[in-house]
């Protein structure tokens, strides 16, 4: 990774190359959008905010004195980067969570027959680096917690498995390559606690699917609400160990203590700020990103970087000069790692205004390359789009997708029938690193993100200059013929959400 002053230069040496590009060949539709881009190209405190925000805050979970600490953050930051108006919207979690210092250790037992040194059943110990899954329960001290090897959980390899009453689980898992490897580690989770409780485990211990002895946190809980059994997540080469003691033959015991303190319901904050719109100043655009983040490392990647993208967002659109048509709100979530919880609970409380939304952009992959947007279904809006992201072809930004993505926060305005648009991103450094113990400032590639800075910025203003808003609002019946058309019905099964949604308890109502 680049120095500071490195990385200045080099954004310097970029936003000339850009702005010498515009200078001799501005698109004539697009000045607006190019004087944007030429703002968010130039010098900012971008390193410096983020800077604040990880090495000095740190990993920010929601009930934390550190989460109170990134929400003044982005009231500041909101501030100084020229907001008109800055303010917080409360919402409930139903419950705190924070980790204590969890320990295991590992005890085998096998057999010695050497004349030297006698014959005999030897045990041997070592310690399991491993971490609590989030909004877990805790488990007091126990010890020669028998261990059985549990394979990758399916049912069949629970009925092999035998009796699992009062022993440690452990399941195997894939090293994580792809998104599709990321969204599958969370979908096989559920439905193993599930086999698990009514199994009467005592613990569930998952191998972490990255190597190299880096531990994350994760979280099975949909909404806040603590998990229904004790679970860690151990280092891969210590849980490879203990499955190959076991499949010699071996037999291998847990000690184990899980701390956590669990305390009841507490509140979270969403900072929201905006330039406020001159002609239809009633309608408005979402810029948003999450500010919470796990603490094992610093959140950088996941999501400060663009935290700090959409702070830096208003400032470039305040610099150009630019007056927008409409609002341009630009949210900070809180709570997106407990399951979207600040977005849903905005998006629930917004929601009688919401005819008015004109769409809603989300950043929240690291600061792997942009290659275009996922427009949530919606068909409708491409032709639109596809003419607003012609500025950011010089970004190689020139890719639609008409999939409805989740695990983010438009998830749930794209429940409610607004028209949203989640950047698409490379993987780069991402999935090694999320959620893990190195998520932190050092991988950060701020040349790529300063170019994310004039991609959102400049697709927020042309969303809100455009004479009509890109799309309507959909109905109740027109979201749910957009998820069979996008064969998402069944990703929306799996991922626990279908449910709420037809039962009416999430998404748009009628």
């Amino acid at each position: 990774m680049h120095s500071n002053m490195q990385t200045v230069k080099i954004v310097f040496v970029v936003c000339i190359l850009h702005l010498a590009c515009f200078a001799a060949n501005p698109p004539a539709d697009n000045n607006e959008a190019n004087q944007v881009i030429q703002a968010a190209l130039q010098p900012s405190p971008l390193e410096a905010n983020l800077h604040r925000l990880t090495d000095e805050i740190g990993g920010r979970v929601p009930g934390t004195l550190a989460m109170q600490h990134a929400v003044e953050w982005g009231m500041q930051a909101f501030r100084a980067a020229g907001a008109e108006t800055v303010h917080t919207e409360g919402f409930t979690i139903p419950n705190s969570w924070s980790e204590g210092p969890t320990e295991m250790t590992a005890t085998t037992a096998y057999e010695v027959n050497a004349t030297n040194v006698g014959g005999g059943t030897v045990l041997s110990s070592f310690r399991v680096r491993s971490v609590s899954v989030a909004w877990a329960p805790a488990l007091p001290p126990v010890k020669h917690v028998p261990v059985i090897d549990i394979g990758e959980g399916t049912e069949a390899d629970f009925k092999k498995a035998g009796d699992i009453t009062g022993k440690m689980i452990l399941v195997h898992t894939t090293v994580l390559k792809t998104w599709n490897d990321l969204f599958a580690e969370y979908a096989k989770a559920p439905p193993v606690i599930d086999l698990a409780v009514k199994g009467k485990a005592k613990a569930v211990a998952f191998m972490a699917t990255r190597e190299h002895d880096i531990l994350y946190r994760h979280t099975n809980s949909a909404a806040g609400e603590i998990d229904r059994l004790p679970a860690v997540l151990v280092a891969r080469e210590d849980g490879e160990r203990m499955a190959r003691l076991l499949a010699s033959g071996s037999l291998v015991w847990a000690d184990l203590s899980i701390p956590n303190q669990v305390g009841g319901p507490i509140k979270a904050s969403n900072v929201v700020a905006e330039i406020r719109g001159t002609e239809k100043p009633e309608e408005f655009v979402i810029l948003g990103a999450h500010l919470d983040s796990w603490e094992l490392g610093t959140g950088a990647l996941d999501n400060g970087c663009n935290a700090a993208l959409v702070v830096d967002a208003l400032r470039a659109i305040k610099a150009s000069g630019v007056k927008p048509r409409r609002t341009i709100r630009f949210i900070l979530f809180s709570g997106e790692e407990q399951g979207l919880l600040g977005s849903r609970a905005y998006a629930s409380t917004h929601r009688a205004e919401l005819d008015r939304a004109a769409g809603v952009i989300i950043y929240d992959s690291g600061t792997g390359k942009t290659t275009g947007f996922s427009v949530g279904g919606r068909k409708d809006v491409l032709y639109t789009t596809k003419e607003l992201i012609a500025p950011l072809a010089q970004f190689d930004v020139t890719e639609l997708k008409t999939d409805m993505e989740w695990g983010t926060d438009h998830f749930d305005f794209m429940l409610e029938g607004v028209p949203t648009f989640v950047a698409d991103q490379v993987e780069a450094n991402y999935l090694e690193n999320y959620h893990a113990t190195s998520d932190t400032y050092d991988k950060v590639d701020f040349t790529q993100l300063k170019k994310h800075v004039a991609e959102a910025a400049a697709l927020s203003v042309e969303l809100a200059d455009l004479a009509q808003k890109i799309g309507p609002r959909l109905n109740h019946d027109q979201i749910e013929q957009t998820m069979r058309e996008s064969n998402s019905v069944e990703m929306l099964k799996a991922e626990g959400i279908w449910e709420d949604w037809a039962s009416g308890k999430r998404g748009r109502q009628k």
